[in-house]
């Protein structure tokens, strides 16, 4: 029987250099790529994909509810933070599942992951998740390489790296502007990419007045703190350009920390 071998793309450098050690191991042939869409990207991940696709020859599936993380969040009547955000969950991890149980069985398909040896504390939720389908975890195995040898690794390719990861964020997700991200990444995007800030503030201060509720993405001394406090914070202090460094940075971990999450709430 010959069997699929299914490479989940999150967008990222890591899920790239999954899917080269895969081709090289299996061949093109039988491999194929998954992308999630979110509907809340930069838009030059779609440029990257679209490098990827030329540089492999292998066709990305391209998969999207039409849906965005605010979309959810103004239709679940619930703001997500970095300590609860089902963006991910219903974006990424049910559209997966949903497409791979239509599309194949456990004994027809092995699942790939694009989490390194740095987290392989993961693997034991995940393979539990994903369950009776195997999953496996090529960047754990040996050469072990770091993110910023997969940069340099691109850039030798000749592909141009993802914009985000050139503006100092560690995931190219959701645009920067990710919920479970900490102080530090939004300040980061504030600096970086004003424009995008200025939108998901905008968002946050219409969630707040539409529930009524003192509410926000972020929280400082165990309370809200909304993008606009921490913007109004930054900006009034332009000389101070560390303030927040010390914060909590945080990440999406989106897709692979679902089942994390699943364990926590058990626990």
């Amino acid at each position: 029987m010959s069997i699929t071998h299914i490479v989940s793309l999150s967008g990222g450098i890591g899920s790239y250099e999954t899917l080269k050690r895969v081709i090289a191991k299996e061949g093109k042939e039988k491999t194929i790529a998954v992308f999630c869409d979110t509907m809340n990207e930069d838009g030059d991940l779609y440029r990257f994909l679209s490098d990827i696709e030329e540089k492999t020859g292998v066709r990305i599936k391209r998969l999207a509810s039409g849906k965005d993380p605010w979309g959810l969040c103004f239709e679940k009547r619930f703001l997500f933070n970095s300590r609860v955000a089902l963006c991910s969950r219903i974006l990424k991890t049910q559209l997966f599942n949903d497409w791979l149980k239509e599309n194949y069985s456990p004994s027809d398909c092995v699942l790939y992951l694009g989490i390194d040896f740095t987290e392989s504390h993961r693997k034991e939720a995940i393979v539990k998740g994903y369950s009776p389908y195997k999953v496996e975890f090529p960047m754990c195995d040996k050469p072990y390489v770091y993110k910023y040898e997969m940069v340099e690794s691109l850039k030798r390719e000749g592909i141009k790296v993802p914009r985000l990861y050139e503006l100092g964020f560690a995931h190219n997700n959701c645009s920067g502007a990710c919920f479970k991200a900490g102080i530090a990444s939004w300040k980061n995007l504030l600096i970086k990419d004003r424009v995008t800030y200025l939108r998901m503030e905008d968002k946050e201060e219409t969630f707040r007045m539409i529930s009524g509720k003192d509410v926000s993405i972020l929280k400082r001394n165990g309370k809200p703190f909304t993008l606009r406090q921490l913007r109004e914070a930054v900006d009034s202090a332009p000389e101070q350009m560390s303030l927040f460094d010390d914060e909590e940075v945080g990440g999406c971990g989106c897709f692979v920390g679902d089942f994390d999450d699943e364990n926590e709430r058990k626990d």
